[in-house]
């Protein structure tokens, strides 16, 4: 295990100066070892969905190793963010998922879907095993959220509740199905699905914005938003800071990790040089989070 302690220190000097118990981070990734070893060896050869770009992953530890470096940077809470990229995968996924939430209590138990027959009724085991959160990933899926097939599922979700992390948006690489027009198509069937926008709907950052103002119980996650990294080839437009100060309430830390070509702690400064004020970090960092998820 590589020697995070300096990192640690500077991570929890952030939150301690905020008042903060520590932070809520919607958006880790933990997933079957043998899984995520082909996402990293996907990331080192520069796999089309990482839009070509160089992606050293920062935390290649083993995974009672990644969940200790979270816990030693403070991190309150975690989610075990899965997906799957064809038919027949989701529901094996959740049954890891399950196993893994019972050997770690502080992760938020994960579930995932895909647009496949059956997909309804293991949303349904999936909420009724535990499941507090879902993710839901259209680019790499290559699906549409708005497939009929989904439609009872998301149904299942929306009256149980439970938050739903979606990569929807464009970057870094476009998908068939990505983009705001399909999540709009699925927001117009369930108002109250509790959708959370990954990567702050990175590069459509102001359209997922607008779907935001539009329904109540939508939330955006700050994924690699701000970062040196994305700005560098998708900037958020400074023009709409002044909408995302204004739906403070509704924005949730999120970091990517241990999937990240830079340390963690960069994530929490470029959300602090956006110069929003402390009251927002705090409940970007923790408290909206905390809420949601009744920690």
């Amino acid at each position: 295990m590589n020697d995070h302690g300096d990192e640690r220190d500077e991570i929890r000097r952030f939150w301690s100066r905020l008042g903060l118990p520590g932070l809520v981070d919607v958006h880790t990734h933990f997933m079957p070892e043998r899984v995520l070893r082909k996402v990293w060896e996907y990331f080192d050869a520069l796999g089309p969905l990482t839009g070509g770009l160089e992606w050293p992953i920062t935390y290649r530890e083993e995974e009672t190793e990644r969940a200790g470096i979270l816990r030693e940077f403070g991190v309150r809470a975690f989610t075990s963010m899965l997906y799957p990229h064809k038919p027949g995968m989701a529901r094996w996924l959740n049954d890891w998922a399950v196993d893994f939430a019972r050997r770690t209590p502080d992760c938020l138990h994960t579930a995932t879907l895909f647009p496949e027959p059956g997909v309804e009724a293991y949303v349904r085991e999936a909420v009724e095993a535990g499941a507090r959160v879902f993710k839901a990933h259209v680019q790499v899926g290559a699906y549409d959220p708005a497939d009929e097939l989904l439609r009872p599922a998301w149904g299942v979700l929306a009256e149980a509740g439970i938050p739903v992390v979606i990569h929807c948006g464009s970057g870094p690489a476009p998908g068939k199905h990505t983009g705001p027009e399909p999540i709009a198509r699925v927001l117009a069937q369930h108002p109250r699905l509790r959708l959370i926008v990954a990567h702050l709907g990175m590069p459509e950052y102001e359209e997922f914005l607008d779907l935001a103002e539009r329904y109540g119980e939508v939330r955006l996650d700050t994924t690699m938003a701000f970062t040196d990294f994305s700005e560098g080839f998708m900037p958020f437009p400074r023009r709409a800071l002044p909408r995302l100060a204004g739906l403070g309430d509704r924005i949730l830390l999120g970091s990517d990790f241990p999937n990240i070509p830079y340390p963690y702690a960069h994530q929490l400064h470029a959300l602090e040089r956006l110069g929003l004020g402390e009251d927002w970090l705090r409940a970007v960092c923790h408290d909206n989070g905390a809420k949601l998820f009744g920690l």
